[in-house]
């Protein structure tokens, strides 16, 4: 029987129209992008055409707003040192305790070597953001605020219009990694005050290492490589023009059916989340309260072991996660979950579903069908569990 993968916010499957799309430029369409002649001339207008279609997807107003880099990561580091170079008078950054590594781990090495102070805001139980004390840290000394448009653990979607506002009254920029966001809901940047944006192809069914930076018209960039003058002098390094034809047809392909694809993996999801809380007892969904991202739902089991339910998921061919999967390999429990202040009786049993259009009603019903006994296995270990059994059958 075929695996069944619920981990799409890891990372999606390729598109076999964005493999088509891209092998030409591995052969035919080799040249240098930046090359004169006639090899890197035929190049130019498919690369302009991918800016374009991540241009669409993302609503911006000027498709020369995108900026190709490697990655989320690349595209997270390059805003936030930006913005510091940018106002070398503000040495203060906002952001969440709930961010992913590629934000949380640079910010502390910030603060290590002294090159920035870094207010960490945090969320309440259901993941929703503490707007107090967000208002309290902006100051004169901001020079930038990065909060990630969707939580990539809970889905969970953060206010940044809002926070991008009150960013702009304190004169800072405003960045939102918006990796689990881009083509699984609707974006539009032309006349927002997001100042910058960070996606990777990989999170929306185009290839890995390949990404893009959003970067407003009038918004000064002080690059992260130094080099050729590719991407307008803002990237140096000759362009992944497969990647970035690749990220081009992902994105064009999220953006056709998107409304569609919406409503479709949300009914699944809220299939997924029925099914698991009438089939087992003593389970939570993290920040379901709250505005989410229609493919996730994360889900902690009282008194069982994570690691163990996403282990015998595998053996049965079904593919989930315990959160990021940049944290993967860690025993540590999830900060995300840890700040929601998710009790340590459920925090080690939480599992994050995550979906994609390529699932079915029959990918949800299989681990309906799986799930139960094999939380009931692992709480079997529990002695604590043991003894609230005994009391609902006493």
């Amino acid at each position: 029987m075929a695996t069944v993968y619920l981990d799409n916010n890891a990372t999606t499957k390729v598109d076999g129209k964005v493999v088509a799309a891209m092998l030409p430029f591995f052969t035919e369409f080799f040249g240098n992008a930046s090359s004169t002649h006639e090899f890197g001339a035929a190049v130019a207008p498919a690369m302009k055409a991918a800016r374009q279609q991540v241009q669409t997807l993302l609503g911006a107003e000027f498709d020369h707003e995108v900026i190709f880099t490697s990655g989320g990561t690349e595209s997270d580091t390059t805003a936030i040192l930006s913005a510091l170079d940018a106002f070398p008078d503000r040495s203060e950054v906002v952001t969440t305790v709930v961010e992913h590594p590629a934000i949380l781990n640079l910010c502390q090495v910030l603060e290590k070597c002294g090159r920035a102070k870094v207010h960490f805001i945090g969320v309440d139980a259901g993941g929703k953001l503490d707007l107090d004390a967000f208002r309290a840290a902006l100051s004169e000394r901001t020079a930038l605020v990065s909060v990630q448009w969707a939580n990539n653990e809970t889905g969970v979607i953060f206010p940044v219009e809002e926070l991008a506002q009150l960013a702009k009254q304190a004169g800072a920029l405003f960045h939102t990694d918006a990796v689990q966001a881009v083509g699984k809901i609707p974006l539009a940047l032309k006349g927002s005050s997001i100042d910058m944006l960070s996606l990777s192809g990989h999170k929306l069914h185009g290839p890995k290492g390949i990404g893009a930076l959003y970067v407003k018209k009038g918004v000064k960039l002080h690059p992260l490589f130094r080099g050729g003058k590719q991407e307008r002098g803002r990237r140096a390094g000759t362009e992944n023009i497969p990647g970035i034809i690749g990220l081009g047809k992902a994105a064009e392909l999220a953006a056709e059916n998107l409304e569609a694809e919406i409503a479709r993996i949300k009914a699944l999801r809220d299939r997924l989340e029925a099914g698991i809380s009438a089939a087992i007892p003593h389970c939570r969904i993290n920040g379901g309260g709250e505005p989410r991202l229609p493919n996730t739902c994360n889900v902690a089991f009282d008194h069982a072991e994570g690691e163990a339910i996403l282990h015998h998921l595998d053996k049965a061919g079904i593919a989930a996660s315990s959160g990021s999967a940049c944290a993967s390999g860690s025993m540590e429990p999830s900060h995300v979950l840890r700040a929601m202040q998710v009790p340590p009786l459920a925090l080690q049993g939480a599992i994050r579903f995550s979906l994609s259009r390529d699932n079915s009603e029959a990918d949800i019903d299989r681990a309906l069908t799986i799930l139960p006994d094999l939380v009931e296995k692992t709480r079997a270990k529990s002695p604590l569990w043991a003894e609230i059994r005994q009391k609902q059958f006493a």
